[in-house]
C-alpha cells in the first residue's frame, strides 16, 4: 500500500462562470465538490492507476465529513484520516469559460492542537510498516510544528520506507535536511530553498543539501531530475490548455507509482508529464483525463544520461 499524508486537507470547489471580472456579480453554470489537499489529490490518481493507497492527515467539522464521504467513493483509496475539532479548509477555483484562466482561493488550515498532533504521529507510526512508500504533501496547518516534515522522514526512513516531499518554504528547507528519497520543487521553490534561480544548479544545490533525488518543476516545460543513477529532462510532447490545479500532484503520482513499480526513471518522467499533461485537460479541476494521458505518456521526450557506475 502507498500512503499519503495531507496535513491541510481541503473539500475543493470548482466554479465555472462565462467570464470572470472583477467588481461584478457572476452566475454560475457549475459547481463541482471533490477532496482536495496536495495529498488527497495524489493518492486518488494512484487509485486510478490502480494502486492501493491509505490517506491520513487532519479531517474536521461539517467540511471534513463531506470530505470523508466523498473519499468512500473511491475504489482503492482507505480513509485513515485522523479527526480534529476544527473544521476541514475549502478552496475556491473559479474557471474563466472564455480564457481558460483559473483563480484559486484558499482559506487557512484549522488549528491543530498538541493533543491533535500527538495522535497524528501515533497513527502515521502505526500505518509505516504496511507501506510501500510514502508522500508526504502540502503546507502545514497552523499548530502543526515547521519541522513536521523532517521528523515524518526520519520516521520513514527509520522503517525502510522510501518517501517523497512536495512543500515549499521553511518546512522543504527542513525536509530536505532530513534525507528525503524525492522531493518535487518548481523553479520557485528551488530558488527559495538553494538561492539559485538556475534550475540546474539549484537542482544539484538541493542534492547536496540532502535530498537523494530531486524532480524539479519547469511548468510547461516539463521537468528537469537529478538522481544517482543520472540527469534527465522531460518535455511534454505538444502545450496544453486547460485548468492546471492539481497538475503537479499527477505528477507527484507519477513519480511515485514509478518508485513502488521500480520503473526506471525516463519512463517515471513520462508518465509524470503525462499524468500532468492529462490533468490539465480534464473537465474536472484535479482529475485527469485517461485517454489523453494514454496518448501522451508515449510521446513524452525524456533526454538525459546515466551515471557512470
Amino acid at each position: 500500500m502507498i500512503l499519503t499524508v495531507t496535513l491541510n486537507t481541503a473539500l475543493d470547489i470548482t466554479y465555472r462562470v462565462r467570464a470572470l471580472r472583477p467588481h461584478t456579480s457572476h452566475r454560475v453554470s457549475e459547481v463541482t465538490e471533490r477532496p482536495g489537499g496536495k495529498g488527497l489529490n495524489v493518492a486518488r490518481v494512484l487509485a486510478t492507476l490502480g494502486h492501493e493507497v491509505t490517506v491520513t492527515g487532519f479531517t474536521g467539522g461539517a467540511t471534513g465529513r463531506v470530505v470523508q464521504d466523498q473519499l468512500t467513493t473511491t475504489p482503492g483509496l482507505v480513509d485513515a484520516l485522523v479527526p480534529i475539532s476544527g473544521p476541514t479548509r475549502r478552496t475556491i477555483a473559479v474557471v474563466d469559460e472564455q480564457t481558460g484562466d483559473t483563480t484559486q482561493l484558499n482559506e487557512p488550515g484549522p488549528v491543530i492542537t498538541p493533543a491533535e498532533w500527538s495522535a497524528f504521529q501515533e497513527a502515521y507510526e502505526d500505518l509505516l510498516p504496511s507501506a510501500s512508500a510514502v508522500a508526504l504533501c502540502g503546507s502545514l496547518p497552523p499548530g502543526v510544528p515547521v519541522g513536521a516534515y523532517a521528523g515524518l522522514i526520519r520516521d520513514a526512513r527509520a522503517a525502510g520506507v522510501p518517501v517523497l516531499l512536495d512543500t515549499s518554504g521553511e518546512p522543504l528547507r527542513r525536509g530536505v535536511a532530513a534525507r528525503p528519497d524525492i522531493i518535487k520543487p518548481n523553479t520557485d521553490e528551488l530558488a527559495e530553498l538553494t538561492g539559485s534561480h538556475e534550475p540546474f544548479r539549484a537542482t544539484q544545490d538541493a542534492r547536496r543539501r540532502g535530498a537523494h533525488a530531486v524532480v524539479a518543476s519547469l511548468g510547461p516545460e516539463g521537468l528537469l531530475a537529478v538522481t544517482p543513477e543520472g540527469r534527465w529532462r522531460a518535455t511534454p510532447p505538444t502545450p496544453v490548455h486547460g485548468n492546471p490545479t492539481g497538475a503537479g500532484d499527477s505528477a507527484v503520482a507519477g513519480l511515485l507509482s514509478g518508485l513502488v513499480e521500480r520503473l526506471p526513471w525516463p519512463d517515471r518522467l513520462a508518465r509524470a508529464i503525462a499524468l500532468s499533461a492529462a490533468t490539465v485537460l480534464a473537465p474536472t479541476a484535479g482529475e485527469f483525463d485517461r485517454r489523453a494521458y494514454e496518448e501522451l505518456v508515449g510521446r513524452v521526450a525524456v533526454t538525459g544520461e546515466v551515471s557512470a557506475a
